[in-house]
């Protein structure tokens, strides 16, 4: 190896590059680029995960802001009948109002498909300011009512306090508790 000429020894040099090339380097290589490639695939992996998450924080978001509303809601129209506190602040509603309550009888609640009306029909006896007062006071009353089948007529023997006499279906609704299952159809 002494006596080898300038080329031999870089022909043995360009060998030993060539086999640390094809052993080493390439494997190594090949390697890098797997890993490059990995890399790059858990790079989107977890980008879309970033994505998924913020949906996923705007949907618990707009659950939460949802779940407030419907709190609030459930003011308006509630989860369950509550029959004794309805009775009763009508009947607060018509003396604050100065009328006299001649009949008030709940009827019985109809189930709709997700919710239920309580229909309840009310006969009052007062004059036409009170009763007008009464009405805009139910009107800003929390929960809804519907009025339906309403008359009014004067009444033949009036006082000051007493000049007219009215009837109608006052309906609340409330959320049913469990949806009422579809009838089934006999085929």
């Amino acid at each position: 190896m002494k006596n080898w000429p300038w080329y031999g020894y870089i022909l043995l040099a360009a060998f030993i590059f060539g086999l640390a090339f094809f052993f080493y380097f390439r494997p190594q290589n090949i390697k890098l680029k797997a890993l490059t490639a990995e890399r790059v695939k858990v790079e989107q992996e977890v980008q879309n995960l970033k994505q998924k998450k913020r949906e996923l924080d705007r949907i618990v978001a707009d659950i939460a802001a949802m779940t407030a509303k419907l709190k609030t809601l459930e003011v308006n129209i509630p989860q369950r009948k509550e029959t004794a506190d309805i009775l009763r602040q009508i009947q607060a509603l018509a003396y604050d109002s100065r009328l006299d309550v001649l009949r008030f009888a709940p009827g019985a609640e109809i189930n709709m498909e997700f919710y239920a009306e309580w229909p309840i029909p009310i006969q009052v006896s007062g004059n036409y300011h009170n009763l007008g007062l009464f009405f805009d006071r139910l009107s800003k009353f929390a929960r809804v009512f519907t009025i339906e089948n309403f008359t009014i007529r004067a009444l033949s023997t009036q006082t000051e306090q007493n000049t007219v006499s009215a009837d109608w279906t006052a309906k609340t609704y409330f959320f049913a508790e469990t949806p009422v299952a579809a009838p089934v159809k006999n085929q």
